[in-house]
């Protein structure tokens, strides 16, 4: 179904509801819930998440799976939807929280498939077939890295917040446990109880989600690896396609790779 609003069907019977929706540039969804748990796929550009354990960058032709009643916002960076709305009960994911996955080409498939079919589908029809495989497909879905946590502690959750400003691949762990007074080792301890990850992968999950919202804003990957401190375009791009299984030069439209 097309811009069709959920809160319209939300109550319909059926299992699994398909929506697409296209937003404006830069479209900012504010602190919301769902009754149902929520495939959020996007087809164009990037979606940035956030609920109160911290946030997710999602790139282009991947999806974030949002479990049923989680308060979320998600900035919308010229995107295009194909979201599942699924009952909670027949939800395929046990996640209790956010996690972005690697959406298959069989599940983009799916999905463009899915938001064609009527709101009424037959669910012992081929519509419902649809519908199961779907469920399948969503359940094996493979998580990527794109978490990043949000430390309680307000002195490291104002150390990340000003990190996020400018971040620099090669900003030393000793800088943070220096503001913090505490030893290196007593440093990195503290951030992983904090956070549940290492110092250097919080470091780098920061710098892909800052590279995903510059390249989707039509900055040029030469330009945003260098605003972030690596050597080359190719040290970069080798690191933006380990965490999130895609080139950076899918969204740079300057395509200088």
């Amino acid at each position: 179904m097309h811009k069709q609003p959920l809160d319209a069907v939300d109550t319909t019977d059926r299992t699994v509801l398909a929506l697409s929706t296209r937003y404006d540039p830069d479209t900012l969804l504010p602190w919301h819930q769902h009754r149902r748990a929520q495939l959020l796929y996007g087809a164009t550009g990037v979606m940035q998440v956030q609920t109160a354990q911290g946030a997710w960058a999602v790139p282009p032709q991947q999806a974030v799976w949002i479990p049923a009643a989680v308060p979320h916002q998600v900035r919308m960076l010229g995107v295009t939807t194909r979201s599942l709305y699924i009952e909670p009960a027949q939800a395929p994911r046990a996640d209790t929280g956010c996690v972005v996955l690697a959406a298959s080409a069989l599940l983009r498939q799916l999905l463009a498939e899915a938001v064609q079919m009527p709101l009424h589908y037959d669910p012992a029809g081929r519509d419902g077939a649809l519908v199961t495989l779907l469920l399948h497909e969503v359940a094996a879905a493979p998580t990527l890295p794109l978490h990043l946590p949000q430390p309680a502690d307000p002195r490291l959750a104002a150390l990340c917040a000003d990190f996020l400003q400018a971040p620099d691949i090669h900003q030393p762990a000793q800088d943070w446990a220096q503001r913090l007074h505490l030893s290196l080792r007593s440093f990195g301890r503290h951030f992983q109880a904090q956070t549940g990850i290492s110092f250097q992968q919080w470091r780098q999950r920061a710098c892909v989600a800052h590279a995903l919202a510059r390249l989707a804003a039509g900055a040029a990957v030469g330009t945003v690896a260098l605003e972030m401190g690596y050597d080359s375009a190719g040290a970069f791009s080798t690191m933006f396609r380990r965490i999130t299984g895609s080139a950076p030069s899918a969204l740079d439209r300057h395509d200088t790779m």
